[in-house]
């Protein structure tokens, strides 16, 4: 069973909803990152979505987009995030960790040189916002083949027919965008999410992650109570940048935020 099912599978038994924070490797610098890994996890994190810098984002809104420009900044390449990740396993072998990011930096590695690298490093799956199930056909053995969990977005436009196919292509969980807009967005409807995720579990089996607009505890337990997972990024990175000269001081913020949204999660 992989870190990912393993990870839900026991949430459930416990009653329990995941917790799934993201940031942006090598955000501010590349050696606070394995830090606030560790610290996200002793928050509360069940799994760590983990941020690959990349220079035109299309989903992120201005929050991430920054973040993305400041790892940049210090030359934050795809590798040194593989060997964050594995320097995070030398101390932590259960928590999931994901790689959030664009198609480019895989394609230009190489997909199969990615996946092997990518689980070596101890990955657990792959989300790449610019690589739907459609155009992945040909790529997707090379993750399926290592047993990297190929995690797809569904937003609130996608149709029943492509729902559909999401759910037969994905593997450890989906996540619903649950606005139109990008990340940081603030108006959330939960309703809306509700409704929306009925429709969904009609046609997904796997576990359903809800991100984007989820900034609070409030708003990540009144989520949690129609999803399997909540998805906090911009709250977290707008932490991370706030406090971009004080590794200490940024680690004491997120995991108070993180805290608080488990705390909530788990009443």
């Amino acid at each position: 069973m992989s870190r990912i099912k393993n990870a839900f599978a026991s949430l459930e038994a416990q009653g329990k909803k995941a917790l799934i924070p993201y940031i942006t490797a090598g955000d501010p610098q590349k050696d606070a990152t394995v830090p606030m890994m560790h610290a996200l996890v002793n928050a509360g994190a069940d799994i760590i979505e983990l941020g690959v810098p990349f220079s035109d984002p299309m989903a992120d809104g201005p929050t991430i987009q920054l973040a993305c420009e400041r790892a940049l900044a210090h030359n934050t390449s795809l590798h040194d995030v593989l060997a964050m990740v594995a320097e995070f396993r030398t101390t932590n072998s259960n928590t999931p960790i994901v790689l959030m990011g664009y198609l480019n930096p895989v394609e230009r590695m190489g997909y199969e040189t990615f996946a092997a690298a990518a689980v070596e490093a101890g990955v657990d799956g792959v989300l790449m916002v610019d690589l739907p199930p459609e155009e992945a056909v040909d790529v997707e053995g090379f993750f399926k083949s290592r047993d990297l969990d190929m995690i797809y977005l569904i937003a609130p436009t996608t149709k029943d027919e492509r729902i559909e196919r999401i759910g037969h292509a994905g593997s450890g969980y989906v996540y619903y965008v649950s606005l139109k807009g990008v990340t940081g967005s603030k108006a959330l409807d939960v309703d809306d999410v509700a409704r929306n995720l009925e429709r969904i579990r009609k046609h997904v089996s796997i576990p359903v992650g809800v991100g984007f607009g989820i900034n609070t505890g409030e708003t990540a337990a009144a989520v949690s109570k129609v999803c399997d997972g909540v998805i906090v990024g911009s709250a977290i990175v707008n932490l991370i940048a706030a406090n971009a000269d004080n590794a200490k001081a940024a680690q004491d913020a997120v995991s108070a935020l993180v805290g608080s949204m488990r705390t909530a999660l788990d009443a």
